[in-house]
């Protein structure tokens, strides 16, 4: 008996036994279903996070007040001997291959327009922000460079701030009241959207300075660097610290490269989709256990049929590959109807809830489908091998 043969021999036995069939199969596809659908939404959900984290780029560092101890978090102002200020934000953009330095404050304050008021989140930036940030203005300009001590009333605002107090008006030129501190509108941004569930076009921007004082605060909580492109980050890491600490006299600061950040990221993404794809391992491993029992009663019923086999002159090889290739076959056809379930139900959650990120690799769908035979196969082995193992005689005559 050729392969073609045992394949026709193996595809009507299956046919033969439609619902035996299909339910040994179940198993399989309701694995292969969960799994595609859980990595689908957590390799979507890393995608997502990760393109939010770099849309600014990958050549920036960022300096925080506090040295990391053993807890594993930045201790900040309380922590630090001495605050990062506006004067090492100046001495910072001075470096070889430093592009723009930009001092970060944020609170959260009251603004008004005429007869309109609303509290929202202020940041104190540099007049650099927007380069470093890849942001663009759409109106008016951005923060000039004024003296980091002396930085004059102007205000930049978010695209939802602008279009919420200056409705159908031009607000540049325009005095608001941020807090107690008035300023006037130089500049309305690009709409920039929700990063990382920060709204960046709810916000207004004026000079750190001001932002220091508006929020009653002595140090900077932050000092975002842009570095050239093509510079080694660890060399520049390298050259911040020896400006801090001849500055600072210690190392009570922490320098956080955005390449740490985002492997950081990237492994706790990576091990939430390693862990929603094992919890979809526990259906595939049921799945495994269905068919390695349904094979197993199949070779006590077909005890008879195993013997007329073995008698006509198929070896104990024929047989034990005829169970092997029907285990294998209702897994793979398992697992192929799980691909598409699973997959549609993927895009389906994505139509329904549009925020959901959801992407199923072609790998995924590869390495699923490779998965399924290979339970078929491991499944059906023993239960093939002891169908292999019957005596003719006696199965023939069991019948």
């Amino acid at each position: 008996m050729d392969i073609v043969d045992q394949i026709r021999f193996v595809t009507t036995s299956i046919r033969a036994k439609r619902l035996h069939s299909f339910l040994t199969g179940l198993g399989i596809a309701v694995g292969i279903a969960a799994v595609i659908l859980l990595t689908s939404m957590g390799e979507g959900l890393q995608r997502f996070v990760l393109a939010e984290f770099t849309q600014f780029g990958t050549n920036l560092i960022a300096i925080n007040p506090g040295k990391v101890k053993t807890m594993g978090t930045s201790l900040g102002v309380i922590g630090s001997e001495r605050l990062l200020t506006l004067e090492d934000a100046d001495a910072l953009r001075r470096l070889p291959g430093i592009e723009a330095a930009v001092p970060m404050v944020q609170g959260n304050a009251e603004v008004k327009a005429k007869n309109r008021t609303r509290r929202i989140t202020v940041y104190g930036v540099g007049s650099d922000m927007d380069t470093a940030f890849q942001m663009r203005v759409q109106r008016g300009r951005f923060l000039p460079a004024d003296d980091a001590r002396a930085a004059r009333a102007f205000v930049v605002l978010g695209h939802k701030v602008n279009q919420e107090l200056f409705v159908g008006r031009n607000p540049l030129g325009e005095r608001i009241q941020i807090g107690n501190q008035p300023a006037r509108v130089i500049g309305v941004m690009e709409s920039k959207g929700q990063i990382l569930g920060f709204d960046m076009d709810d916000t207004v921007y004026m000079p750190a300075s001001r932002a220091l004082d508006l929020f009653n605060r002595e140090g900077l909580m932050e000092i975002d660097i842009l570095y050239r492109r093509g510079n080694d980050p660890e060399e520049m890491v390298a050259a911040i610290k020896r400006l801090l600490l001849a500055r600072h006299g210690q190392e009570d600061f922490t320098i956080t490269t955005q390449q740490q950040m985002l492997d950081v990221l990237g492994s706790v993404l990576g091990m939430l989709t390693v862990a929603v794809g094992a919890l979809g391992g526990i259906s595939l491993l049921v799945g495994s256990v269905g068919i390695f029992t349904v094979m197993t009663i199949s070779v006590r019923e077909r005890t008879g049929e195993i013997g007329l086999l073995r008698a006509l002159g198929s070896t104990k090889g024929q047989v034990l590959l005829f169970f092997l290739l029907e285990g294998t076959l209702l897994a793979a056809l398992g697992g192929f109807a799980g691909l598409v379930a699973g997959f549609l139900c993927a895009n389906l959650i994505h139509l329904l809830v549009p925020l959901l990120p959801v992407h199923t690799p072609w790998s995924f769908v590869v390495l699923s489908e490779l998965l399924s035979m290979g339970i078929g196969v491991v499944a059906s082995l023993l239960p093939a091998r002891q169908a292999a193992l019957l005596s003719p005689l006696e199965a023939l005559r069991s019948e």
